[in-house]
């Protein structure tokens, strides 16, 4: 009877800890101490709440200190206990992370999968590949984190090679953040990503899921990337409860098939059914009106931004400065430029020079091109290089043409993904 006494005592400290972690970590850790300091024995559920709390206060000291208190105690050898510190070690600090998963006597497919995040999360999935293939048994989060971590550093083939990997030699049913991660890669991919999720999307509905958001957000922006609008319309359609995400990939869907004015249309829809925009909504939205040349409707949306409590970004200046510029006003482009309540960066005045570029006005376009130079980076800037050559042809400084084009090969200058300046980066 004292035995089971004693039991329910401490067991209500692991509650009390438990209930703590959620609302304070810091008093988490006070009882803790507090039960140390009674000379209250400590159990397997007491270490882990207070590990679990201990990691959303992000002090790697409090870390060390229940690191060491638990070698003292002897509970490092519970994998589930030595699972959780090194969960904690993973945010906070991947060098101890990766000692103590060296030291571990044994590891469970938990252990294998947190260190694989964490590769993934520093980028390193060099290491995380290896740790996957070492790893004795996989199971759905294995596959799910390598990769989504090969999707997130553009390893698109990757994702896509491990994914049916997984489901035709491992026999692995993937979960729907799998799939929303293979969807996203092949999103980046061209026709070979376009066949590539259209099987994706046939395995969703094989297996009878729900289209959630997530899910059928990533098959809009699949399909509307691939130039399939008719598709992501469809997809579009069949989601139940659209969030703010589903909209936007719709509207810059609908743009860059360059239906330009009907994705104003499905902006001011998204607006009737009460949905907030967010700053990407209108990155969308201010690139249609970009596209399209819609001057009035690109002013409106613009001053729409802090009427929703949101602050205009870069690439809201961005798309404005090269409408108004693109329409001929150029000296109004410029004074935007001047009244910027951000820092105007190199895509702000590179679409100002191509603006001025369209319209072959090298005289506007000579008071921002030294700041631009100074600006722009030799690694990733042809197309910048390109569009100012272009503009000193325009104005007939021929020398200084060559004399850049000369430094382009001299300092290899290479192309950025995603900006084409000398096309134009609305096109």
């Amino acid at each position: 009877m004292k035995h089971l006494q004693f039991v329910r005592r401490w067991s209500s400290w692991a509650l009390s800890i438990k209930k703590a972690s959620s609302s304070s970590p810091t008093k988490a850790l006070h009882l803790y101490s507090k039960m140390h300091r009674n000379g209250v024995p400590f159990d397997s559920f007491c270490i882990l709440f207070t590990l679990k709390s201990s990691t959303h206060l992000h002090s790697l000291p409090i870390l060390h200190q229940l690191h060491t208190h638990i070698i003292k105690l002897g509970f490092i050898s519970q994998i589930h206990v030595a699972n959780c510190l090194l969960n904690g070690y993973v945010l906070l600090s991947f060098i101890d992370a990766c000692v103590l998963f060296d030291e571990m006597p044994q590891r469970h497919t938990v252990t294998w999968n947190t260190m694989i995040l964490g590769y993934s999360r520093l980028g390193d999935m060099s290491k995380a590949r290896e740790l996957f293939e070492d790893m004795p048994q996989r199971d759905s989060v294995s596959w799910s984190s390598v990769i989504s971590g090969f999707t997130k550093v553009g390893s698109y083939m990757q994702s896509l090679c491990l994914f049916r990997r997984m489901l035709f030699v491992e026999g692995t049913k993937p979960d729907q953040v799998t799939c929303g991660a293979v969807l996203s890669g092949c999103a980046h991919m061209g026709s070979f990503g376009l066949l590539g999720g259209r099987s994706v999307h046939g395995f969703i509905v094989k297996n009878g899921w729900d289209l959630n958001v997530e899910i059928g957000t990533a098959l809009v922006n699949m399909y509307a990337k691939g130039g399939v609008l008719r598709n992501a319309a469809m997809v579009f359609e069949l989601i139940d409860e659209r969030d703010v995400m589903a909209w936007t990939v719709m509207i810059c869907g609908v743009a860059r098939c360059g239906f330009n004015k009907e994705a104003l249309v499905v902006f001011e829809k998204m607006q009737m059914v009460g949905i907030e925009p967010n700053e990407l909504t209108f990155t969308g939205v201010l690139n249609a009106c970009a596209r399209g040349g819609f001057v009035e409707e690109g002013r409106r949306y613009f001053k729409m931004i802090e009427e929703c409590g949101l602050e205009p970004r870069v690439q809201h200046y961005a798309c404005l400065v090269y409408l108004i510029g693109k329409s001929g006003n150029l000296e109004e482009a410029y004074e935007i430029i001047k009244t910027m309540k951000v820092e105007p960066n190199v895509v702000v005045l590179g679409s100002f020079l191509s603006a001025c570029k369209d319209q072959k006005q090298y005289e506007i376009a000579e008071r921002v091109i030294e700041q631009v130079l100074k600006m722009a980076n030799p690694e990733n800037d042809r197309g910048l290089y390109n569009l100012i050559a272009d503009l000193y042809v325009i104005g007939e400084k021929l020398e200084e043409a060559e004399r850049l084009k000369k430094s382009m090969v001299n300092e290899h200058v290479r192309q950025a993904k995603g900006l084409n300046f000398d096309r134009n980066v609305f096109r």
